[in-house]
């Protein structure tokens, strides 16, 4: 992995991060989206989700690879040191341990945003499916997510009902009187 690089997410990066995801609306059941979002439409969620949480790429000799982010888990205040992580690789990108690097970094950040829960929704297979694998439940698992929630049958897609899970990671502590969130953009001392 030579020149593999994490940086925050721009808005220049839509055109290639709308490629990357392109592939997972069509052709899998990995996102329930049905149709692939404009340019316009993405670079609104981007800038929505940058006003307070990171949003990262990785590339390679100045590729993008593949992007991560994560976002408010639900729109109540006592659920602030949650958020849903979300990541897409490339393609011909898999397997080459960068989700694992994207993750990673992605957690850093969180954590010292004073996050305490990180949650997936991952959906899943349970037969040979063309559409769908269970890598994302293996791979986060790997990265230390559990089981913590099951949505049977619960998304449509492909002309077949897929399952949906939660996963989570605790990464802080759930003290009594937890200090406030901070945003992404207040991290001062974080380093790429």
């Amino acid at each position: 992995m030579s020149d593999v690089i994490i940086r925050e997410a721009k808005l220049e990066d839509v055109k290639d991060l709308v490629d990357i995801y392109a592939y997972y609306v069509k052709d899998t059941a990995i996102t329930f989206e049905y149709e692939v979002p404009s340019l316009e439409e993405f670079s609104e969620r981007m800038r929505h989700i940058k006003e307070k949480y990171p949003y990262f790429v990785i590339e390679e000799n100045g590729q993008i690879l593949g992007y991560s982010y994560a976002h408010e888990y639900y729109g109540r205040a006592a659920y602030d040191w949650c958020v849903e992580m979300t990541i897409y690789l490339r393609k011909d990108a898999k397997g080459r341990g960068l989700g694992k690097l994207l993750y990673t970094k992605m957690e850093q950040a969180l954590k010292m945003m004073n996050i305490k829960n990180l949650y997936s929704c991952i959906a899943t297979v349970n037969r040979e499916c063309p559409f769908l694998t269970n890598a994302s439940v293996y791979f986060h698992k790997a990265l230390g997510f559990k089981k913590c929630a099951q949505f049977d049958s619960c998304g449509y897609k492909f002309g077949q009902w897929f399952d949906m899970i939660w996963m989570v990671k605790i990464i802080g502590d759930h003290e009594k009187n937890p200090q406030k969130v901070k945003k992404f953009s207040e991290l001062i001392d974080f380093d790429f």
